[in-house]
């Protein structure tokens, strides 16, 4: 089964962190002024801007002007506040900067599944929660949290984490702004799903995902429920139930197929004729990619095989469950390996077995010194404070993330929007650490 996070060591690590932080700082998991988040089936919180109508057909606005790029705030002077900004929260935990061009929003979907029963809960129909990320007009506003607490003190509970601990992993400070006026012009911008690891909250991915939109990509990530702690706009969190199951062939195999489902009914409710997202007609629905963490990875091939809308895809460290059938992948595929496990002739044997029936363009990119984590926020959040090898590797977590944002960034640009990306072809001598194999 792919590796889910050693809690225990995400609760040391984040402790340590809290020794350091004002109390004050500890902040509610959503900032004061902070839009809620939107619903497309559930009832508003009292005093929450209306609902975008799931029934109401999308009304084309005005084509976006596309703006100058977006340039830093100099800095406030000493002692001032900064302006339009959330308060910090926890300033021992802070996503490293984007990289792209583009100030970057993002808000927040409740879907609801009434054709599907929900695989894990018999009889009721399966919810999801989603994150959109997207290049926005401005970086002027409240920065988006990074999780409920709630999600943190489930993530975390099994090593006894306390309150203090979750608070500030939730509080992790983002760059993102909610709510904020995007950027682009109608069908312009290329989308990325993003499926997070076994037990790990579609937040786990989110330095990646401002880092696309910052680049000019909608990003859209999944919470896959009950495969991670999961909190929906009522206020009521759904557990990891599936948690203590996996780490079978038929619950990963099982696990694939759902998250393959859950991602294909999100595009259902992005692209269609009555999307749940207002800004939808920004999406060019002719260029879709998707790249997952562990068992999120894994299910890019088989959403790709059994949905054509996704173009171009990416295994972030991920055991395959379901093999490629002897037809073949023939769209483009990139596996990114951490360490030596997925090197060529390492320990997981389904990379090379699967790597023979991706018959479209294809790359097979390891990097020494990165551990299997290290492909997600807790890289650049945990790993330079707790040093634990068989989770983060021994990279410092900032360039284990730079990495994957490079990478990662090179092969969407390539596949969906055609631009040139030698860094895929041969060994870099700024990436020493990275081996690419066509």
């Amino acid at each position: 089964m792919s590796r889910s996070p050693r809690r225990g060591a995400l609760a040391a690590a984040a402790a340590l962190l809290v020794l350091a932080t004002p109390a004050a700082a500890l902040a509610a998991p959503y900032p004061a002024g902070a839009p809620a988040p939107i619903s497309a089936a559930a009832p508003y919180p009292a005093g929450a801007p209306a609902p975008i109508s799931a029934a109401a057909p999308y009304q084309a606005a005005a084509p976006y002007q596309a703006a100058a790029p977006y340039q830093a705030e100099a800095p406030t002077a000493a002692g001032a506040p900064t302006p339009a900004a959330a308060p910090d929260r926890a300033p021992g935990l802070a996503l490293p900067r984007p990289t792209g061009p583009h100030a970057v929003g993002t808000t927040t979907l409740h879907l609801v599944d009434g054709s599907r029963t929900d695989p894990w809960a018999a009889g009721k129909p399966r919810e999801l929660m989603v994150s959109i990320w997207y290049p926005a007009r401005t970086a002027k506003g409240a920065r988006a949290p990074y999780m409920t607490a709630k999600e943190a003190e489930l993530l975390l509970k099994e090593q006894g984490a306390g309150p203090e601990v979750a608070a500030a992993m939730a509080g992790a400070r983002t760059t993102a702004v909610t709510g904020a006026a995007p950027l682009g012009r109608r069908r312009g911008l290329p989308l990325v799903v993003l499926s997070p690891g076994f037990g790990m909250p579609r937040s786990s991915l989110t330095a990646l995902s401002e880092d696309l939109a910052s680049r000019g990509y909608a990003v859209v990530g999944i919470d896959h429920t009950h495969e991670s702690p999961t909190t929906f706009p009522d206020g009521h969190t759904v557990p990891c139930t599936t948690c203590a199951s996996g780490g079978t062939s038929a619950f990963g195999e099982k696990s694939t197929r759902v998250r393959a489902a859950d991602v294909s009914f999100v595009l259902d409710r992005l692209t269609g004729k009555r999307p749940a997202w207002e800004h939808a007609g920004l999406i060019d629905r002719s260029r879709i990619g998707m790249a997952g963490h562990s068992l999120g990875g894994n299910s890019a091939t088989h959403t790709m095989l059994t949905d054509p809308r996704v173009r171009a895809g990416v295994n972030m460290d991920g055991t395959f469950w379901i093999p490629i059938p002897g037809t073949g992948l023939r769209k483009p595929f990139m596996l990114l390996g951490a360490g030596e496990l997925h090197a060529q002739g390492g320990a997981d044997p389904t990379w090379g077995r699967d790597w023979g029936n991706m018959t479209g363009w294809k790359r097979w990119v390891t990097v020494k010194g990165m551990g299997h984590n290290a492909l997600t926020d807790y890289a650049p959040l945990l790993a330079d404070v707790i040093k634990d090898e068989e989770m983060f590797g021994t990279l410092p977590g900032a360039r284990s993330l730079e990495i994957t944002r490079k990478y990662v960034g090179a092969f969407f640009d390539l596949h969906l929007r055609g631009r040139s990306r030698p860094l895929l072809d041969r060994a870099s001598a700024r990436y020493p650490e990275v081996t690419v194999n066509r």
